[in-house]
């Protein structure tokens, strides 16, 4: 900057600082930046990329968000592909030794093939969170990208922009400290008077709506703004046909201006040493009548106040099992102050000692310790959300500037907050479009919902597929009997499509902590189920077969009912982390939809439609059995969820010891006090 007229500048959008900076001469002011008050002549240095805002376009594009949800669509499909792929050549190798039709094997497997692969399961998955978004908009939540939904529900660290997220990014007054003889409602009317009410910069607008309107009574005759050079503003007024100053500024300026006796001044200055250390901006106000000398009437505070539901939503996401940490490219002492009255911890850490010199492993041992990180620029937010990742953390980013967009980019799940820049917005995932934070606590129990919606269909599917395809190759096998037609497999595969499509609307728990894919857990519960299944099926064929000596076509209507109304019943046993009868119970569309395919299969059964007719005898029976097995299968499926639940906690406890030993006593002692 070259020389010229005083320079205030808001650099909120592009640093996160919460007040405007004077730029001195040979200093830089960013290209996106507000001038507020003032005028230079500068000179260019940088365009494009190479500026400060280009440079963080480009952590913006660099930013690589993952999807755990991609993943565990990709491990899901590929275990059922292959074990179809793998069932269906051993079914026509061992048809070629048999010397079996050949083209009638291969239609049998082709068909099998296309019933077996999970083809529509990133259809499913994908609407149901589609529904989940539909009901998160009508929360003031616009999802701009579906995965973020399935991310969203496994958070286990929020790192929220402090700036304009949790605080309102407008300056507000604090407790008044009045001088002996001197009222609140007199401090604030001096500091009124002398503000600029025709062009208030933001300390003039927090001190205007502070004071009551009371100028009525004074005749301001004359007013000088702030400067740089005597760092206060004056007024001087007529009032009851008296001259009176007003004057507000720097307390070390007015306090030159005062001239208080040494005592006075020393209790003065620690007095706005100590609101400095608790993270206020502190104005002296002093006034002067006629020729009287100058009195001190006390210090303003000034800061950036918190959102009124801050405080509530960080408690209620603590609740969940989140941590929450503030970043914000203001002094470590304003982010002490604001932590304090959010309820967060004040062990705020500076970005530049974290960063500098570090290893990568200190880094980000220091961020999980720390409650925050202070004078962070964007690269800093977008390392500490790389850092915790690297940890195996799933990541949400809170930010309303240009300077949140790199670390909204790259977090797994990217929040705008209302009001946010268009550059926060390009970058989020998630756009909220209401005022307050507390839709996010919403938005994380729906996320929840959706993922056990998600988890109960996927076990669904591959339990099915198990149950269809392993029993149909031992049949062939074992048997030499192929225990449904091709039509059969058609008619299942059609009539399961309109149950699981309603999965998106049913009722579901809320985890109480953060939960993610756990594909071990996903295929142990489904193959115990699948295992059962085959099982019942089995011990069907062999009763119809050997002890009734029915004839095959009869044989095959029965197995063909059987897939089909104990497979819906597994819905039941899927969705539900405990018996079937409790809650939550099934929604009213699933319940409908379920019911009123295994009626319609039903009747195709017992009259025959496509296929062979078996009587309501027949059919009856078989729905007997189906319901008698259903609580075997539940119970199966209870005691491995429990033997993996206990394993889980031993896993917890054991990784618990290593990380304490790794501690050492100090470390871990201090980590007790702090939980």
């Amino acid at each position: 900057m070259r020389k010229g007229a005083y320079l205030s500048v808001d650099e909120a959008a592009l640093t996160g600082e919460s007040l405007p900076v004077e730029k001195k001469r040979g200093e830089t002011a960013y290209s996106g930046s507000i001038v507020k008050m003032g005028e230079r002549t500068g000179m260019v240095t940088a365009t494009g990329m190479n500026s400060y805002f280009g440079k963080t376009a480009q952590l913006v594009q660099s930013a690589k968000s993952r999807s755990h949800f991609q993943r565990a669509v990709l491990n899901i499909g590929n275990f059922l592909i292959l074990s179809t792929v793998a069932l269906v050549v051993l079914i026509l190798i061992v048809s070629v030794f048999r010397e079996t039709p050949f083209l009638t094997t291969l239609q049998f497997s082709l068909i099998l093939t296309v019933a077996a692969i999970p083809v529509a399961l990133p259809t499913v998955l994908s609407v149901t969170m589609a529904v989940g978004a539909e009901k998160l908009a009508r929360m003031k939540a616009i999802v701009s990208r579906l995965v973020s939904i399935e991310e969203l529900a496994g958070v286990d660290v929020l790192c929220a922009d402090k700036t304009g997220t949790l605080t309102r990014n407008q300056l507000t007054v604090g407790d008044v400290q009045a001088e002996k003889g001197t009222s609140r409602a007199q401090l604030l009317l001096a500091a009124r008077l002398a503000s600029n009410s025709h062009d208030p910069d933001a300390i003039d607008k927090a001190i205007l709506a502070a004071a009551d309107d009371e100028t009525a009574a004074c005749d301001i005759s004359s007013f000088r703004p702030f400067d740089p050079i005597s760092k206060r503003a004056e007024a001087t007024a007529r009032r009851n046909g008296q001259t009176v100053r007003f004057s507000k500024g720097a307390p070390q300026v007015i306090l030159d201006l005062v001239k208080p006796d040494p005592e006075t001044r020393q209790r003065l200055e620690g007095a706005v040493e100590a609101l400095a250390r608790k993270g206020y901006r502190a104005l002296g106000v002093a006034q002067k009548d006629g020729e009287a000398p100058w009195r001190f009437l006390g210090l303003v505070p000034i800061y950036d106040p918190p959102r009124e539901d801050a405080s509530s939503t960080i408690a209620t996401a603590r609740e969940m099992g989140l941590s929450i940490k503030m970043i914000t490219g203001d002094h470590e002492a304003i982010a002490r102050q604001i932590a304090r009255k959010l309820g967060l911890g004040t062990n705020i850490g500076a970005a530049e000692q974290i960063f500098e010199g570090a290893s990568p492993s200190d880094i980000v041992r220091q961020i999980e310790a720390a409650d925050g990180v202070a004078r962070v620029l964007p690269e800093h937010k977008f390392k500490i959300v790389r850092a915790l990742q690297a940890r195996n953390h799933i990541v949400a980013m809170t930010g309303d500037g240009v300077n949140d967009a790199p670390a909204l980019k790259q977090a797994d799940v990217g929040i705008a907050v209302s009001g946010a820049t268009d550059a926060a917005r390009a970058a989020a995932d998630v756009v909220l479009t209401g005022q307050g934070l507390s839709v996010i606590a919403s938005a994380i129990e729906e996320a929840r919902r959706i993922f056990e919606r998600m988890t109960s269909y996927a076990i669904f599917r591959i339990a099915e597929t198990i149950r269809v395809l392993a029993f149909m190759t031992l049949s062939i096998l074992i048997f030499d009997f192929y225990p449904v037609t091709a039509i059969m497999i058609v008619l299942l595969a059609i009539l399961n499509d309109f149950p699981i499509m309603m999965i998106a609307y049913d009722n579901a728990d809320v985890a109480p902590k953060p939960v993610r894919w756990d594909m071990q857990r996903v295929l142990v519960v489904a193959t115990t189920l699948g295992i059962t299944g085959v099982s019942a099926s089995f011990l069907l064929f062999w009763y119809a077969d050997r002890v009734l000596e029915l004839p095959r076509e009869t044989i095959q209507t029965l197995i063909f009912l059987k897939l089909l109304v104990a497979g819906h019943l597994t819905i039941f046993v899927t969705r539900n982390q405990n018996w079937f009868w409790m809650k939550p119970w099934p929604s009213l569309r699933l319940l409908l939809a379920t019911e009123a395919t295994q009626i319609l299969g039903t009747l195709m059964a017992v009259y025959g439609i496509f296929i062979s007719a078996i009587g309501w005898k027949y059919a009856l029976a078989i729905w007997a059995y189906a319901l008698i097995w259903l609580p075997i299968n539940n119970a199966a499926a209870l005691l491995v969820r429990r033997a993996l639940n206990m394993r889980a906690s031993r896993y917890r406890k054991h990784l618990a010891v290593v990380e304490s030993h790794m501690l050492g006593p100090s470390q871990e002692n201090e980590g007790r006090k702090k939980g």
